[in-house]
C-alpha cells in the first residue's frame, strides 16, 4: 500500500482534488462572469473574528490586538487585502461591542497561503483575554483535506487492511493461503495507481482516484481470490492432482470471476455519464482495478498455486486450519430450512427489506456543510464565532450578477428595489453592491443566513432565484445570475439527481443483457435486478434512517445531518450493485453447475448456497469491516459512505444471498431457467464450466430436502 502512495506521489502532478462539474449550470455561469470581469473574483474573502468578553472594541487593549493580528497576516504575505474593522464599516464591529471581523482577501496562491494565516490565528489565539477564529471557503478546503487524508489513512491502512487479514485467516485456516489475496489486492492496487498516475499526464483525475482503487483493489483482490483459492482447495480434496485441480478452477471459479469482473465494471461505468470530475475520476479508477485485479485473479494466482502446490496450506491455525468440507454443514441447514418453507420465508425477507427501504422517500440530498465538521476544525470555530457575533453575515455570500446595460435608468432601478427587498429581510443580511472596471457587470452580494449549506440559506437562495430576482428585473432585459457556494452547492445536487435515473437505467440494462447472456434465463436475470434494487433501496433507507432522523446515531458515533450528501446515493448504487453482482454471479454459476448435473433446481440450490456460502460471508465481512473503518472518521460524507456500503453488504450477504435468493428460487422451480425460443441464439458460455452429460433419471438425484413445498 506504501507502494502505491509513492506512486501517486511520484506522479502526482497529474492528479488533483478539485469537483468540476462539466455542465454549465446558474452558478457555474455566474463564475464565469465574475472570473472575466472582476480582477478579484477568483479569490474567496475569509473572516476573522476577534472576540473578548473582557473588553469592549473601543478599548485601547482591544484595538491594540485587532492591529497586532492585522499587522501578522499581512506579514505572511499571502493575503491581497486586510480588512479594518475601524476604518468606518459599522457592519465589521458586533452588536454587543465585544467582537470585531477582519475580513481577508487572498493572494495569487491561496492554497498555500492559508497554512500561514491559520498558523497565526492560532498563535493569536493563546492571549486568554481574546477568543480569535478564521473561518471561510479556504478554510474549509484546508480543513476538508486535512480530516479526509486523517480518515482515509485511518480507514485504509491502520483498520482495513489487519481486519481483512484477521478475516481471512479466520476463513482459510491457514496462514499461506490467506496470504495470497491479501498479496493478489496489493499487486493489483499499485499496478492500478501507476496506470492511472500515468493516465493523469493526459486528462485530469481527481486525486481521490488513489482512495477509490484501493477500498476496490481491497474489495476485488480479496473477492476472487477467495472465489478461486477456495474452488482449487475443494478440488484438491476431491483427489485431483495439482494441475487437475487448477485447470477445474479456471473452468468454474476462473470463468465466474470473468463474468463478476465484467458486471462490476458495467455497474461501475454508469459514474461515467454522469458530468462531475470526482465521480468520473472514480469511477475509472474503480474500473481499471477492477480490470487489472481480474487479470491478476486468472493469471497470477493459478500461476502462485501452481509453484506453491499443496503448500498453499502451510502454516494452519489450531482450530481453524481443519480441513472444510465442500459444503458448510452450517449453510446447509440455513438453506434447507428456507426452501422447506419458500414463501413464508419470501415473506419475511420481503417485508424485512421493504420495511428498511421505506424511508428513502424523506431522502434529501445536499452538503452538511462547516456544521457537521468536528468542533476542532478551523472553519467550524470561525463559522460558530461569526454566527454568534456577526449572525447577519457570512464569509460566503449569494453573489446576484447582472449583465447587460448596468448605467441604464431601468436596471439602475431594477437594482435599488432588489437591495431594498433584500435590506429588511431576516432571511438575508445587509446588500453590498460592486461595479465592474469596464461597466458592463453589476456584482450584488447577498448575506445568507447561517451554515452556507443550512436550510435556511438554501430557503433564502431559492427565494432569491425564483421570487426577489425576478421580481425585481424582469423587463430590464439584463441577464441575472446567482452564484456564490450556496448556489454551487445546490447546482450540484441538482446535476447529480437529473443523472441518478439515467444512472440507474442505464446499469440496470447493461446489467440484465449481460446476465441473460450469462445464464441464458430471462428470469434469473430479472431477479438478481430486483433483489439488487432492494439491497440499494435498504442501503438508502437506512441512510435515512440514521443520518437524517437519527435513528441510533450516537449509538453508533454518527452525526445526524439535514441531509445525504448529494454524490453518496449514485456512488452507493454503482458500487453496491457492482459488488452485489460479484456475489450474484458467484452464488448462480454454483447453482447452475450442479443444476447440469443433476437437473433438480432445488438440490442446486441447495448445494449452491451451502458450496459458497462461508466464502461469499467471509468475502463481504471484509468489505464490510473495511468499509466500517471509513464509517468512524470524523467527516460526514464517509461516514454516509463507509455505513452504506457496509450495512448494504452485510443485508446482501445474509439476508438477500443466502435466504431470499435461495426462496425465489425454490418458488420459481424450473421458470428460473426459462428462455423464449426466440432467444435460443444466445451462445453457450457454459460459466458453470464445461458441461458434464445430465443424470438419465433427475428425478432419483439425491433430495436434501422433501419434495413438497409448505408455506
Amino acid at each position: 500500500m506504501a507502494s502505491a502512495v509513492a506512486i501517486a506521489g511520484l506522479l502526482g502532478s497529474a492528479l488533483n482534488s478539485d469537483a468540476s462539474i462539466t455542465t454549465h449550470p446558474e452558478s457555474m455561469r455566474a463564475s464565469e462572469v465574475l472570473a472575466d470581469n472582476f480582477p478579484d473574483a477568483g479569490s474567496f474573502d475569509e473572516a476573522v473574528v476577534i472576540r473578548s468578553d473582557r473588553h469592549t472594541t473601543d478599548d485601547r487593549a482591544f484595538r491594540q490586538f485587532v492591529a497586532e493580528v492585522r499587522s501578522s497576516l499581512q506579514q505572511t504575505g499571502t493575503t491581497h487585502t486586510v480588512g479594518d474593522p475601524y476604518a468606518g464599516d459599522p457592519t465589521a464591529i458586533s452588536e454587543d461591542d465585544h467582537a470585531a471581523l477582519v475580513t481577508l482577501t487572498l493572494g495569487s496562491d491561496p492554497d498555500t497561503g492559508i497554512e500561514a494565516l491559520l498558523g497565526e490565528v492560532a498563535a493569536s489565539d493563546v492571549d486568554d483575554a481574546f477568543d480569535v477564529d478564521m473561518t471561510g471557503t479556504y478554510t474549509l478546503d484546508h480543513d476538508f483535506q486535512e480530516l479526509s487524508s486523517s480518515d482515509l489513512e485511518k480507514g485504509e491502512l491502520q483498520f482495513g487492511l489487519p481486519a481483512a487479514m484477521v478475516v481471512l485467516v479466520l476463513v482459510f485456516g491457514a496462514l499461506i493461503a490467506a496470504f495470497l489475496p491479501m498479496t493478489i489486492a496489493i499487486i493489483s492496487i499499485v499496478v492500478a495507481v501507476a496506470s492511472t498516475a500515468v493516465l493523469g499526464q493526459v486528462t485530469s483525475l481527481s486525486f481521490f482516484i488513489v482512495n477509490m482503487i484501493t477500498a476496490m483493489g481491497l474489495a476485488l483482490g480479496i473477492d476472487y481470490s477467495l472465489f478461486v483459492l477456495s474452488r482449487y482447495r475443494e478440488e484438491r480434496s476431491a483427489d485431483k492432482d495439482k494441475l487437475s485441480a487448477i485447470v477445474a478452477t479456471g473452468g468454474t471459479s476462473g470463468k465466474a470471476v470473468l463474468f463478476s469482473g465484467s458486471s462490476f465494471v458495467v455497474a461501475l461505468s454508469g459514474l461515467l455519464l454522469v458530468p462531475d470530475t470526482i465521480l468520473r475520476s472514480l469511477a475509472l479508477g474503480a474500473i481499471i482495478v477492477g480490470l487489472i485485479t481480474m487479470a491478476a485473479s486468472l493469471t497470477l494466482l493459478p500461476a502462485l498455486l501452481s509453484l506453491l502446490g499443496d503448500r498453499v496450506n502451510a502454516l494452519r491455525l489450531p482450530l481453524f486450519g481443519r480441513e472444510h468440507s465442500a459444503e458448510s454443514p452450517f449453510w446447509t441447514r440455513t438453506v434447507n430450512a428456507v426452501v422447506r418453507h419458500p414463501v413464508a420465508t419470501l415473506s419475511a425477507g420481503l417485508i424485512i427489506l421493504l420495511a428498511a427501504t421505506a424511508p428513502v422517500l424523506g431522502l434529501h440530498t445536499g452538503s452538511a456543510g462547516v456544521s457537521s465538521l468536528p468542533d476542532s476544525a478551523f472553519s467550524k470555530a470561525g463559522a460558530l464565532a461569526l454566527d454568534r457575533s456577526f449572525p447577519h453575515l457570512t464569509a460566503d455570500p449569494a453573489k446576484v450578477v447582472i449583465s447587460g446595460d448596468v448605467g441604464s435608468v431601468a436596471v439602475e432601478a431594477a437594482m435599488l428595489t432588489f437591495e431594498a427587498s433584500v435590506t429588511d429581510d431576516p432571511d438575508f443580511g445587509a446588500p453590498t453592491r460592486q461595479l465592474a472596471p469596464n461597466g458592463t457587470v453589476a456584482l450584488i452580494n447577498v448575506p445568507l443566513v447561517g451554515d452556507p449549506n443550512s436550510s435556511s440559506a438554501r430557503n433564502g437562495l431559492e427565494r432569491l432565484r425564483t421570487d426577489l430576482v425576478p421580481a425585481a428585473f424582469d423587463g430590464t432585459h439584463a441577464e441575472v445570475l446567482v452564484g456564490g457556494t450556496t448556489a454551487e452547492d445546490t447546482d450540484y445536487s441538482g446535476v447529480i439527481n437529473k443523472w441518478l435515473p439515467i444512472v440507474l437505467t442505464f446499469v440496470l440494462g447493461l446489467s440484465f443483457i449481460l446476465l441473460t447472456l450469462v445464464f441464458r434465463s430471462l428470469v434469473l436475470s430479472a431477479t438478481a435486478v430486483v433483489l439488487n434494487l432492494l439491497s440499494v433501496g435498504s442501503a438508502y433507507g437506512l441512510l435515512v434512517l440514521v443520518f437524517q432522523n437519527g435513528v441510533a446515531a450516537d449509538l453508533l458515533g454518527l452525526q445526524q445531518v439535514e441531509r445525504v450528501e448529494a454524490w453518496v446515493p449514485v456512488f452507493l448504487f454503482s458500487v453496491l450493485f457492482a459488488l452485489s453482482m460479484d456475489y450474484h454471479v458467484f452464488l448462480l454459476s454454483r447453482i447452475r453447475e450442479r443444476y447440469a448435473q443433476t437437473g433438480d433446481t432445488r438440490d442446486a440450490v441447495v448445494h449452491g448456497i451451502a458450496a459458497t456460502g462461508r466464502i461469499i460471508t467471509g468475502a463481504a465481512l471484509i468489505i464490510v469491516v473495511v468499509f466500517a473503518s471509513f464509517a468512524s472518521g470524523q467527516l460526514v460524507m464517509f461516514q454516509q459512505m463507509g455505513f452504506g456500503v457496509a450495512i448494504a453488504l452485510l443485508v446482501d450477504a445474509t439476508l438477500i444471498r443466502m435466504v431470499v435468493v435461495p426462496a425465489v428460487m425454490t418458488v420459481l422451480g424450473d421458470w428460473n431457467w426459462y428462455l423464449p425460443k426466440w432467444l435460443e441464439w444466445l451462445p453457450e458460455l457454459h460459466v458453470e464450466g464445461d458441461p458434464a452429460p445430465a443424470a438419465e433419471t433427475p428425478a432419483a438425484a439425491p433430495q436434501l430436502v422433501p419434495t413438497s413445498v409448505q408455506a
